[in-house]
């Protein structure tokens, strides 16, 4: 998987980077650091590790084409023996590329490090002996089609999509007792939609949209298998400027099935990195069958084309549903961007699905404690301010969930200074067909709240400063499971001369657990030195 991501991000900007390009800059560039990590808890180590890393930042901005890749590999060189050796891959890549006047291709690629398991230690930062901490990789391709039929408008999309969860490297941090949750492994997904419609006013007063979706995933862990399909339609009708009244009505039909655990002696056979064995005799078994109508009303309001805002209400998966959309763009590099959202989902398909979603171009930092794109992602322009993972990553679950929640995210950019500021709540209800040791989340939910806000300004010619802060809530209501609050806040002085940067870095990171006087936290500095070619 480290090769695909690699070879995703170069394909990327090889094959967007024509002979006339008006902008573009590729700079791949090597870096060493020396850290220094002291346990500020009952007397806790003081540790020190020297990293070596490489990688590629890339920008190509033409009348057809818009890339960007921000990618890192790390790896660290740990001194005794109570610090382990670890790599670590950090990076987001997209691509839009207009291929003719209705034909655009896309593609996107991100890798991290999410949390493994609700239940387990908050993470902030990837320096240090780390918890509960997985290295994921997804990437997305795929054509869209935007034509005229006469007075009539026809879209279509295609999209396939792979994401990938290492094993945690030190465990989870669950407290002992704990019954065991399966760990993702790998997916692979596939979206096609489609959509027909009229504006109002070009063929009848109101405006008339009818469309489609197909979704098919396949997942490693437990042969899990995904598919759903809808047909909806929609009508827009207008009631003064700038203000319409929408409704729709449609039909899916969702089925989410998997194999049983392998189960000896009452509990479940676990593979050498923390899997549930699949069971190689076992039929397949529903873990949720929805198959009905739903509907839909709301509100669209657009005052300006700054300025948009779409809610809605009505019914579906069996219960009301609640969804919207907000978008404000205050200037050319500054706008706010909210969502509402409700689906049926699994791990890999929100992430591929959010990442779809995320910014062509997006503000990038010299982050020393890896976690730059497992949180929320800010956009340079005021017309995609951004959006955040915080709720994807809130851990990577291999069961099916509905999820509903909030994301909003803010971006000010003005000459050397940006500033970004995200938050949101998320709630996940799991689907699952079986109890395995005794065990079943099959209706469980969890819950997280996160906010985030990151600063960044140019010092002098040469220089900048950085800062950001953040702190997450996570909750489940598994047996034995805890309240956790992570925050942590860091910043950074990187300096430039020519193609070599110096950068000093400072940060705090910690975890309370709920009902547990076990509290983390950590102090953090780095030097480092980077030279680009």
């Amino acid at each position: 998987m480290t090769r695909l991501v690699l070879a995703t991000t170069v394909a990327l900007v090889c094959a967007a980077a024509p002979a006339h390009a008006q902008r573009t800059r590729v700079t791949p560039y090597i870096e060493a650091s020396q850290v220094l990590v002291s346990d500020l808890t009952d007397g806790g180590d003081l540790l020190t590790y020297s990293t070596l890393g490489a990688g590629i930042d890339a920008t190509v901005n033409t009348r057809r084409v818009e890339v960007q890749v921000s990618y890192q590999y790390q790896h660290r060189f740990a001194y005794d023996k109570d610090l382990a050796d670890d790599s670590m891959h950090s990076g987001l890549a997209q691509a839009r590329a207009r291929i003719t006047p209705e034909l655009t291709l896309e593609a996107g690629a991100i890798a991290t490090r999410g949390r493994s398991d609700i239940r387990g230690d908050a993470l902030g930062t990837a320096q240090g002996n780390v918890r509960n901490s997985s290295q994921v990789f997804s990437a997305y391709a795929g054509p869209s089609i935007a034509t005229r039929v006469g007075p009539m408008f026809a879209n279509a999309a295609y999209r396939f999509g792979y994401t990938k969860v290492e094993a945690p490297n030190a465990g989870t941090g669950v407290p002992a007792g704990a019954p065991p949750l399966d760990r993702y492994d790998d997916s692979t997904v596939h979206v096609a939609t489609a959509s027909v419609g009229a504006k109002a006013g070009t063929v009848l007063p109101v405006g008339v949209t009818a469309s489609g979706s197909f979704t098919r995933e396949d997942a490693g862990q437990l042969d899990q298998r995904f598919e759903g399909k809808f047909a909806r339609g929609d009508v827009v009708v207008p009631v003064s400027r700038g203000v319409a009244i929408v409704g729709g009505v449609g039909y899916e039909k969702i089925e989410v099935s998997q194999r049983d655990a392998l189960v000896s002696g009452g509990r479940p056979v676990i593979d050498g990195n923390g899997r549930f064995v699949t069971d190689p005799n076992s039929p397949r078994r529903l873990a949720y069958d929805f198959d009905g109508v739903f509907w839909d009303a709301g509100v669209i309001w657009r005052p300006s084309s700054r300025t948009f805002l779409e809610a809605r209400a009505g019914r579906r998966y069996g219960s009301m549903s609640y969804t919207g959309s907000a978008t404000y763009q205050i200037g050319p590099g500054s706008g706010i961007q909210i969502g509402v959202y409700d689906s049926v989902e699994t791990f890999g398909q929100q992430l591929n699905g959010s990442l779809t979603r995320m910014p062509a171009s997006f503000a990038t930092t010299t982050d020393p404690f890896g976690n730059q794109f497992s949180g929320c992602i800010y956009g340079t322009t005021g017309a995609a301010a951004g959006g955040c993972l915080n709720q994807v990553f809130a851990s990577t679950v291999t069961s099916a969930y509905r999820s509903r929640g909030v994301t909003g995210v803010a971006v000010l950019n003005r000459g050397g200074t940006r500033i970004g500021m995200g938050g949101g709540y998320a709630r996940r209800t799991f689907l699952t067909p079986q109890t395995v040791g005794g065990v079943s989340i099959d209706g469980t939910s969890d819950e997280s709240v996160f906010g985030q806000l990151f600063a960044s300004s140019d010092v002098g010619r040469n220089g900048q400063v950085s800062t950001s802060v953040f702190a997450s809530w996570y909750n489940s209501d598994l047996t034995g499971a805890q309240g956790i609050l992570g925050y942590g806040a860091n910043t950074a002085y990187t300096h430039s001369f020519g193609p070599l940067g110096a950068t000093a870095s400072l940060g705090l990171f910690g975890f309370d657990r709920e009902g547990d006087n076990n509290a983390s936290a950590q102090a953090q500095a780095l030097v480092g030195l980077r030279y680009g070619f």
